[in-house]
């Protein structure tokens, strides 16, 4: 097992920090998951792993609640998943993640980001070469034995197994699967009474940029400034 080093997360995860944005960003994702397979958390794994991410930053259940209920109820409204590419200043590699129900607006706003910024958004297929969408879990490693954790679980797709810390400096176990492997790793670890501190999708950088604390500082606020939009799930970088 080897410690899995995760690019710079001081602005990748700046709005996990403020809790109406994270209760936000899970609400939309329950409502799409609904819309796709359903209500039944037995019969939906998206839904089953929006669950765990809502216990993971303490999401009200009344809030968790209300969402299914807006996803079947008949004022529904439909949010489409638009994944936007771009540059930063100094070289560095956006993917910006979006739930919409307005594209106009969405992209026109992502884009405005981006010129604010000092960066410059692409065209689809421009950034996203450099990353690989995978399936990220995060485990409490206590009573785990990640040696025989990590031979149990190659069958079910395991590329990474590491080690990591939270932004609150909590030890955790972190797993990495193909993003096709996704739903394999989680059946998995629901045979095993496993139950993941958080389960993401997530764009990882096959390489990374580096750059000094200055640059770092220029890419942040761009990052910052497209976080803070609403229409934005997650954004992801290489910079290293």
């Amino acid at each position: 097992m080897g410690r899995i080093f995760e690019v710079r997360k001081a602005s990748m995860f700046a709005r996990y920090d403020k809790m109406a944005k994270n209760f936000t960003r899970i609400g939309k994702e329950i409502i799409i998951a609904v819309k796709a397979g359903g209500p039944d958390p037995a019969q939906n794994a998206a839904l089953r792993r929006c669950f765990q991410n809502a216990r993971s930053v303490g999401m009200p259940k009344d809030r968790v609640e209300a969402a299914i209920k807006r996803a079947q109820g008949k004022e529904l409204v439909n949010y489409d998943e638009i994944l936007y590419e771009g540059y930063a200043p100094h070289g560095v590699a956006l993917l910006v993640e979006t739930a919409t129900d307005n594209h106009v607006r969405t992209v026109a706003n992502v884009k405005s980001h981006f010129n604010k910024g000092g960066g410059a958004m692409g065209n689809s297929g421009s950034v996203a070469f450099q990353f690989n969408k995978m399936g990220v879990f995060k485990l409490n490693p206590e009573g785990l034995n990640t040696d025989d954790l990590e031979l149990e679980l190659i069958d079910f797709g395991l590329e990474e197994l590491g080690e990591s810390t939270t932004d609150e400096g909590k030890e955790v176990i972190v797993l990495r699967v193909a993003f096709t492997d996704f739903g394999n790793m989680q059946k998995a670890l629901e045979e095993k009474n496993i139950t993941p501190i958080s389960a993401e999708l997530e764009w990882i950088p096959s390489t990374t940029v580096p750059v000094t604390d200055e640059q770092a500082e220029d890419i942040s606020k761009l990052i910052e400034r497209l976080e803070q939009d609403e229409d934005v799930q997650k954004v992801f970088h290489n910079m290293g």
